[in-house]
């Protein structure tokens, strides 16, 4: 089922997410249901709380990545396949470089900015068996955990750019709190202005 994407301004993206027990209710239907409104919406991540669930749950694929020719083939075989759940998830360390890459989200239709993050993260996770892994990424494919990491902190890719830059994105931002902003897929905005 394809749930509505939360937009820019509502209170549950900028929640600090729980843990979610072993027991948790439908957690295989409701991962099903975020990779299902993951693809709809063309999205390479998806956390929990962008669906409106303060759980510390999210989801990468990062395959569309896979057909970048900019990126050497060791990259493109890294990036295509690569398909995770992450529950429960813990940085446990962010280190290397610090690379920008132009980043976009489904919570915050039409903004992208050069966003900064080390190169490497070490993540300890539980995944849909809850079978804990502790896992090192680079590149890519940890620049889109540590995205869906930031959600179920309540953290924003806008949150990492220049206030110059913040100050030339504030109307687009407003906009979609106002749901004057139409993407493509479904999405339930913050404060939505009547009769538009």
């Amino acid at each position: 089922m394809i749930l509505p994407i939360v937009g820019y301004g509502d209170p549950v993206l900028r929640k600090m997410a729980e843990d979610i027990p072993q027991d948790y209710p439908n957690l295989k239907e409701t991962v099903a249901n975020m990779y299902e409104t993951m693809y709809n919406a063309y999205g390479v991540g998806l956390a929990a709380p962008q669906v409106g669930m303060a759980i510390r749950l999210f989801i990468v694929d990062t395959t569309p990545f896979s057909d970048d020719e900019d990126l050497s083939k060791e990259e493109q075989e890294q990036l295509n396949g690569f398909k995770k759940t992450f529950i429960n998830a813990k940085m446990l360390k962010e280190e290397g470089e610090e690379w920008g890459f132009n980043e976009g989200c489904l919570s915050i239709p039409e903004v992208r900015e050069d966003v900064y993050r080390n190169e490497q993260i070490t993540i300890e996770y539980y995944d849909e068996d809850f079978k804990k892994h502790t896992e090192v990424y680079d590149g890519l494919r940890a620049r889109v955990i540590q995205h869906e990491y930031d959600h179920i902190e309540g953290i924003l890719f806008t949150d990492k750019i220049s206030s110059l830059k913040k100050q030339l994105i504030k109307k687009k931002l407003q906009n979609i709190m106002e749901g004057k902003t139409r993407p493509d897929y479904k999405m339930k905005f913050a404060s939505p202005k009547k009769g538009r």
